[in-house]
């Protein structure tokens, strides 16, 4: 399957051409073993985007994943993706890159 249009730092350029295959594509480029836990993560940034057509933000995440982890995971979304929210978690979830974040 090959990959909908990205931009130059690879995010696709619309979000609605996501899907869970294209996800794990873009993970793999991203050496990210989806586990369980990301798979959590990326659906709900999925179910987040669909509701309010914007990305959530991090901390919305790392809620998301407290609830459901315990209190003791609040840095798991830098633990699944180690090389930032905005740089993995983002573009494995089919967001564009937010304008005003970095990638790291």
């Amino acid at each position: 399957m090959q990959l909908p249009d990205t931009d130059e730092e690879g995010y696709l350029i619309d979000p609605l051409t996501w899907n869970e295959a294209i996800a794990g594509q873009i993970a793999e480029q991203e050496n990210i073993q989806m586990g369980e836990d990301h798979w959590d993560a990326i659906r709900f940034m999925r179910q987040y985007y669909a509701e309010h057509q914007v990305a959530p933000d991090v901390r919305h995440v790392s809620k998301h994943l407290a609830e459901r982890l315990g209190p003791a995971s609040r840095n798991a979304i830098f633990e699944l993706f180690p090389y930032g929210y905005v740089k993995q978690a983002c573009k494995i979830a089919g967001m564009k890159r937010p304008r005003a974040w970095s990638t790291g």
